[in-house]
C-alpha cells in the first residue's frame, strides 16, 4: 500500500469511528432509568439525533417508530397505561439505548422557594426515625439544581437522577413533597415520581415564562434588558466595584498575632453578653461586621474521646466555632440550622475553650432565640446558654446604592432553565410552597401568581393540571395589638387564587416558628397538601381536605356574621378556649380586638363577631398579622381557618 494509500485509509477510518458520535440518539436528562411516567395519559417521549434518523421504541409491549425532522428533534407519544412496573425501555436509532427500572404512576413537579427545597437532612434530628425506616423503592425523586437563564428558554437539565425512599437517599429529597408522596402511597399504592425544581429566596416571577408575563408591562421590560448580557455585566461590574469599596476595618480577631480564637490570646476589654440573643437588643447598636464570642466550658471526662455533636441553633448570618484553638464547622449564611460534628479528640476533661466568630451584614445579628444549644456527646449533653464574653472585630460601613442583578430573582431566569427542559414530561399535577420572596409586593402577587398557574398548564398542556400550593405560615415577632401585616396581605392574595379552577390551598398558619423562616414541620405540610391531593387530584369528594375559609359577612346591629366553607363536621376553637385573634372596626378602619363566639344557624355553623365599643361595624379581621398569637379558629377535622379581612 502506498503512503498516499494509507493516508486514505486512516483518513476513512477516522470518519467511520467518528461518525456514530454525531447521529447517535441523544435522550433529556429526566429519561433515564429509574424514572416514573405517569399513568392513564398519553406519555411523551423526546430528543435529538440527526436528521431523518429512523428511530424506534419497544415498551410494555407496545412497539413506536418515527424519523427525527429536519433540526434532528423527535417524539413519540406512548398509550395510556395502568400504574406498575419495573419495565424496560429499548429506543433503537444508530445506536441502541436501554433504560432500566421504569415504573408508572403519579408524578408530581415540586416547586418554589426554599421550604420547598429544604431536604429531610436539614431536620435529621426531627425525623430521624422517619429517615431510617424509609424503605419505598417506589416513591423517586429527581431534584433539579439551581438553573438560571436570562435569554430564553433552554432545552435540557444538565445534570440529575432519579432516587428511591431509601434512608440514605431520602436524605435529599425535599422533606415536604416526601411526607405527601409517602401519604398518597400508602393510601393508593401506585408509584410516584417527585420532580424538585425549587431555589430558595426566589419569586414567583422568577418561575414563569416571558409569554406568562405578558400582561406585567414593567417585569417585560425587565426581561428585555436582561436579555442585553452587556448591560446585566455592567450592572454587575458596578456593583462588585461598589461591595469592594466599602470601608472595612479589617478583623481585629484575625489581625492581631495570636488570633482571638487560639487558647494562648489573653483577653481584655470584652464584655458580657447573653447566649441566645440578637447583639443590637443587648447594648450594641446598629452594628453590621463581626462579634466574636467565647467561653470556658467545663467537659467531664465521660465526655471525651468519643465523637460528639454541637448545635448552635441559628445565627445571623455566618459563624466559623472553633473549640480549643481549632475550627470544628462553619455557616455561610443565616437559615441553616448549626450542627457541628466534633471528632473524637477535640474535647478534653475539664475546661474547653468554646469561641465563635459571628459575621452580619444587615439587620440584627446574633443568636436566634428559641433554638437548641448544646453539646451532646452520647446520652450526655452540656447547655451552651447563658452569658459569654463578647468583642467586636469588625464594622462595616452601610452597603452602596445599585445593587448586583442576581439571576435566580430576575423574571424568567428560573423558568428557563429549570421549567422550560421539562414541560415535555407529562405529570400528575403541581406542588408549590412559595410567597416569602414576594410578601413586599402582595397586591401584584395576587395577579402574578395565577399567571404562573396559566403558563405552566398551557407549557405542559394540562389545562386541568391539579395545582395545589401552601399559605405562609406565621413568622418573625408576635404583635399584641391589631395592625398592618405584609405577610397577612400576601396569604389573602394567595387565599383569594382559590378562584382558580382545579387549585387547592393548604393553610399552614399553625405550623410556622417565629425565629424560623424554615419551620422544622414539614410533616404537617406535606400531610396537608396530601389531603388536598386527595380530594383535588384523586376524586375523593367525601374529604374535608381544608379549614374553614371566609364565605360572606352579614351586619346584624353592633354584630357581624361570618359565614364559612369548609366547616367540615362543625367549627370548634383547637384550645378549647374562647375564639381569639378576631378585630373588629367600624367605617374608620380602626380595629380592635373583638369577642367571637361560634354559633349554629339552620345546621351551618358560623362565627358572630362583636365589640361593645363599636356600635356600628362594618369589618372584621382574622388572624391578620405576621405571626398571630393563638389563632385558635378550627374545624372538627383539626385543620385550621385560613386567616382574612372583610374590608378588601
Amino acid at each position: 500500500m502506498t503512503l498516499k494509500e494509507k493516508i486514505f485509509a486512516f483518513l476513512c477510518l477516522c470518519l467511520a469511528s467518528t461518525q456514530p458520535i454525531f447521529s447517535q440518539v441523544r435522550l433529556p436528562r429526566l429519561i433515564r432509568d429509574s424514572m416514573v411516567l405517569q399513568r392513564d395519559s398519553k406519555i411523551k417521549i423526546w430528543g435529538w439525533a440527526s436528521p431523518g434518523e429512523k428511530l424506534q421504541i419497544k415498551f410494555n409491549g407496545k412497539k413506536l417508530k418515527t424519523t427525527t425532522n429536519s433540526n434532528g428533534t423527535w417524539w413519540m407519544l406512548l398509550p395510556p397505561m395502568k400504574a406498575g412496573g419495573p419495565y424496560t425501555m429499548n429506543i433503537d436509532g444508530k445506536n441502541h439505548i436501554v433504560i432500566n427500572n421504569i415504573l408508572v404512576g403519579d408524578v408530581w413537579i415540586c416547586s418554589g422557594q426554599s421550604n420547598m427545597v429544604h431536604q429531610m437532612e436539614l431536620h435529621s434530628v426531627t425525623y430521624g426515625k422517619d429517615i431510617a425506616e424509609a424503605n419505598y423503592p417506589e416513591i423517586r425523586h429527581f431534584w433539579i439544581p439551581t438553573l438560571t437563564d436570562l435569554r430564553g428558554p433552554q432545552s435540557d437539565l444538565p445534570s440529575g437522577y432519579w432516587k428511591s425512599a431509601n434512608p440514605q437517599d431520602v436524605l435529599q429529597f425535599s422533606a415536604v413533597a416526601y411526607f405527601f408522596a409517602k401519604t398518597i402511597y400508602e393510601k393508593y399504592h401506585v408509584p410516584i415520581g417527585l420532580i424538585n425544581a425549587s431555589v430558595g429566596g426566589t419569586p414567583v416571577e422568577a418561575w414563569t415564562s416571558e409569554d406568562g408575563l405578558k400582561e406585567f408591562r414593567t417585569i417585560i421590560s425587565t426581561v428585555e434588558k436582561n436579555k442585553d448580557s452587556a448591560y446585566v455585566n455592567d450592572v454587575n461590574r458596578k456593583a462588585t466595584a461598589n461591595n469592594a469599596n466599602r470601608p472595612r476595618q479589617g478583623d481585629k480577631g484575625l489581625a492581631e498575632p495570636v488570633k482571638w480564637y487560639d487558647p494562648s490570646y489573653n483577653p481584655k476589654r470584652w464584655h458580657s453578653i447573653n447566649i441566645p440573643g440578637y447583639w443590637e437588643d443587648q447594648g450594641i447598636k446598629d452594628l453590621d461586621g463581626t462579634v466574636w464570642y467565647r467561653k470556658e466550658i467545663d467537659i467531664p471526662a465521660s465526655m471525651t474521646g468519643v465523637p460528639g455533636r454541637v448545635f448552635l441553633g441559628r445565627i445571623v448570618d455566618a459563624d466559623v466555632l472553633y473549640i480549643n484553638g481549632r475550627q470544628v464547622g462553619s455557616t455561610t449564611y443565616q437559615y441553616p440550622q448549626r450542627r457541628y460534628q466534633l471528632p473524637p479528640d477535640i474535647l478534653k476533661a475539664g475546661k474547653n475553650l468554646f469561641v465563635v466568630r459571628v459575621t452580619n451584614n444587615a439587620g440584627k445579628g446574633g443568636f436566634v432565640p428559641e433554638k437548641p444549644y448544646y453539646v451532646v456527646v452520647g446520652h450526655d449533653t452540656i447547655d451552651l446558654k447563658g452569658y459569654w464574653q463578647y468583642k467586636v472585630g469588625d464594622v462595616f460601613e452601610p452597603w452602596p446604592s445599585a445593587p448586583p442583578i442576581t439571576a435566580q430573582n430576575q423574571p424568567t431566569a428560573l423558568y428557563n432553565a429549570m421549567i422550560a427542559p421539562i414541560t415535555n414530561y407529562v405529570v400528575k399535577g403541581f406542588l408549590w410552597y412559595q410567597g416569602e420572596a414576594n410578601t413586599s409586593r402582595a397586591a401584584e402577587y395576587a395577579k402574578l401568581m395565577p399567571a404562573m398557574i396559566a403558563d405552566w398548564r398551557n407549557r405542559w398542556q394540562q389545562p386541568n393540571a391539579p395545582f395545589l400550593y401552601v399559605q405562609l405560615p406565621g413568622f418573625m415577632e408576635m404583635n399584641y395589638l391589631p395592625s398592618e401585616s405584609n405577610w397577612a396581605l400576601l396569604r389573602e392574595s394567595q387565599l383569594k387564587t382559590l378562584s382558580v379552577p382545579g387549585t387547592a390551598m393548604v393553610v399552614a398558619i399553625d405550623l410556622g416558628e417565629w425565629n424560623d423562616i424554615h419551620p422544622d414541620d414539614k410533616k404537617d405540610v406535606g400531610l396537608r397538601l396530601a389531603m388536598a391531593a386527595e380530594k383535588t387530584a384523586y376524586g375523593e369528594k367525601n374529604i374535608v381536605s381544608s379549614g374553614p375559609i371566609y364565605q360572606s359577612a352579614t351586619i346584624n346591629g353592633n354584630k357581624i356574621t361570618l359565614s364559612f366553607t369548609n366547616t367540615g363536621s362543625g367549627l370548634v376553637t383547637n384550645d378549647g378556649e374562647e375564639l381569639s385573634q378576631f378585630a373588629i372596626a367600624g367605617a374608620d378602619k380602626k380595629f380592635v380586638w373583638a369577642k367571637a363566639k361560634i354559633i349554629s344557624d339552620l345546621g351551618s355553623d358560623k362565627v358572630v363577631v362583636w365589640n361593645d365599643g363599636v356600635r356600628n361595624p362594618q369589618y372584621v379581621r382574622y388572624a391578620w398579622a405576621d405571626n398571630p398569637d393563638g389563632a385558635n379558629l378550627y374545624n372538627k377535622e383539626g385543620l385550621p381557618a385560613s386567616p382574612f379581612r372583610t374590608d378588601q
